[in-house]
């Protein structure tokens, strides 16, 4: 029998509809452990699963809210209060504001060895650190996967990384996962699952692999992997689930597209420059830069062990800068708590802010004008951080701290840090469990008046005529097309949301532009270069834009979870044949697509001249456009 990959065996293990697995790209369908979404996602993912008709989820299913929880106004809590019931009605575990972020809340909690799941949240690959195959998808397809317990996906490419040494003692798991963005880069890990091992991978604790794979999503990849050992059962029996413990690693002789070897021992302190998680420099290069913000935590970097080095450094001594933490947990603020920690934070003048994603997402601590700020996140796009002219940068713990205490980027000492080791503090009781199908039938679902019901779209004519709206450059975000930070309140009601903040970043004058064009009967065209879409998984990327009247994205290439959400919601993504095209279509041109044969050749007609294109989407995917989008597709055939 054919030796197999980690990867291999759990997506062997987990296949529906067939006895083997295909060839790198070809879709599978595989059973899906647990499906998950977060605030920011999650109204979205339940007016999708009410519009759809589904009664109750099938596999285990969670509404984290950690994402949007500043409560100005009545938006929020609506929001939280709508989760709440929506999720009672449907057999989905809640948890409340405060109980902390979504992928470390649910590592602690729910994820096991040989899992599989998706989450609408492109960091749901944090779980790769526990050996569960996760990945990030749009809230259609998250509330797909409940109602159907299935996620059709394409088959990755597998990459070893090899890992050998130990870290020295100033750095931690985030220059690690910097070190592979310096040699992978922010698009390089498109259609491939990274799979780590090697005996470098045994001196890692299960957070500090939770932090490499929580960044796997920056490099592209469709998710990352550690094996489970003696690191994985030390977790899990810490938290009352050694039950669920089970090793599992390669096969020796396994095969891979491809290895990468990193020496650990070999790696310096790193930092990401603005404006990319991809310019990966030593942080030696920017000692002495003075800097004005240092944030901690975020899904990366908030584990109990990463604040503890984090206060052990300060220990004694004050900031020099506004330092803010964010906790991963209710259960990691408790544990810091018990073991002095919290107040030793609160004497050097650190912040201590809500366990949630807080500054990471522009919810809170924004740095000022023109400032520098620090952080141990996964992101830094442009305006990201709430400051349009402020530079964010991304670091380790390590470097967080002895930055904070100079006012300046610093090298941390190598030096040993013991840390205070307590128990971790079980908070299962903060979770809103299921009530009975019988309850739930009876259970009333309660909608604030910022909630807006899907709008229904129509069907994809065989002729779409229109306009160059916007013409992009490369690396475009969700984060440039649909914003979060301040206007995240918005996420509920589809027509504010796209009015106010569509592209807002890039271009303030869209949304009227786009809605004055749509009214007067046209269809809008995007187009853009390179890695079109990177970053959040927001569904609202592709919706908002699709409200507005955009039926088509043309660029060199895409990131791949948006790619799934503009099919969601019948926007055709397309790439150029020839790159080099993209240099002859201008912002305000005028462009006929004929649409009647989606699977033969396409080309658009630009100021009489025909461009060749390629499909971004699969065969599988013209349907779902022609109906208009998945939930018009979905309705006609779900028979619950």
């Amino acid at each position: 029998m054919k030796p197999l990959n980690l990867v291999e065996k759990i997506l062997s293990d987990h296949l529906l509809e067939a006895d083997a697995l295909p060839a790198p790209g070809e879709l599978i369908k595989i059973k899906i452990d647990e499906a998950f979404t977060q605030d920011a996602t999650g109204t979205m993912c339940m007016l999708q699963l009410q519009a759809m008709g589904v009664k109750r989820v099938k596999p285990l299913s969670v509404n984290f809210v950690d994402h949007s929880m500043l409560q100005s106004g009545f938006r929020n809590p609506d929001d939280h209060e709508y989760l709440r019931t929506a999720a009672a009605k449907l057999g989905i575990i809640f948890s409340p504001p405060g109980t902390g972020i979504c992928h470390f809340t649910n590592m602690e909690n729910f994820v096991s060895p040989g899992m599989t799941g998706v989450g609408a949240d492109s960091h749901t690959v944090n779980a790769g650190g526990a050996c569960a195959i996760y990945m990030g998808a749009g809230g259609y397809d998250v509330a797909l996967a409940m109602a159907t317990g299935a996620y059709t996906m394409p088959m990755p490419k597998v990459v070893k990384v090899n890992l050998t040494g130990q870290l020295q003692k100033n750095c931690m798991a985030m220059d690690v996962i910097l070190k592979m963005l310096e040699i992978v880069g922010v698009k390089g890990g498109k259609g491939i699952i990274f799979e780590y091992g090697g005996p470098g991978a045994g001196t890692l604790s299960l957070t500090e692999r939770a932090t490499i794979t929580n960044m796997g999503a920056e490099m592209g990849a469709t998710t990352s992997i550690f094996p489970s050992d003696g690191n994985t059962k030390s977790f899990l029996e810490s938290r009352g689930r050694g039950d669920a413990y089970k090793e599992m690693a390669a096969d020796e002789g396994a095969e891979y597209d491809r290895v990468i070897d990193i020496n650990l021992s070999e790696i310096e302190p790193l930092i990401a420059i603005y404006p990319s998680p991809g310019n990966v420099e030593k942080v030696k290069a920017h000692a002495g830069t003075k800097i004005h913000q240092v944030c901690i935590g975020s899904c990366t970097n908030s584990s109990y062990e990463n604040i503890a080095v984090f206060a052990e450094t300060l220990k004694g001594k004050r900031v020099k800068v506004d330092t803010l933490l964010y906790p991963g947990s209710r259960s990691v603020s408790m544990q810091l708590a018990d073991a002095g920690y919290l107040k030793m934070l609160f004497q050097s003048g650190v912040r201590i802010m809500e366990n949630g994603c807080g500054a990471c997402i522009g919810q809170g601590g924004s740095p000022p004008s023109k400032g520098i700020t620090l952080r141990t996140f996964n992101r830094n796009f442009p305006k990201r951080s709430g400051t349009d002219d402020a530079q964010a940068h991304l670091i380790s713990p390590l470097v967080a701290a002895a930055s904070a205490l100079t006012g300046e980027i610093t090298v941390p000492a190598n030096v040993e840090i013991k840390i205070n080791v307590v128990p971790p503090v079980i908070d299962t009781d903060s979770f809103i469990m299921p009530v009975p199908p019988e309850q739930a039938e009876k259970a009333e679902v309660i909608m604030g008046p910022n909630i807006m019901l899907l709008p229904d779209f129509d069907p994809l004519p065989e002729n779409v005529k229109g306009e160059v709206l916007l013409r992009l450059e490369d690396n475009i975000s969700t984060d440039d097309i649909q914003p979060a930070g301040t206007f995240l309140p918005l996420r509920s009601n589809v027509k504010e949301y796209a009015m106010q903040a569509t592209y807002q970043l890039v271009d303030k004058t869209f949304a009227k532009r786009a809605v004055a064009h749509r009214d007067a009967g046209g269809y809008g065209f995007i187009v853009a270069g390179e890695n079109y879409g990177q970053g959040s998984s927001r569904e609202h990327a592709a919706l908002c834009p699709r409200w507005l009247g955009i039926r088509a994205v043309v660029v060199k290439t895409f990131a791949r979870i948006h790619v799934a959400n503009l099919v969601n919601f019948g926007i055709i993504p397309l790439t150029f044949k020839n790159p080099a095209d993209y240099d002859k279509i201008k912002q305000g041109d005028t462009i006929n697509f004929n649409t009647s044969d989606l699977a033969g050749e396409l080309a658009l007609e630009v100021n009489g001249e025909k461009i060749p294109l390629e499909r971004a989407f699969d065969l599988d995917h013209i349907q779902t456009l022609k109906a208009g989008g998945a939930l018009a597709q979905f309705k006609a055939t779900y028979n619950g």
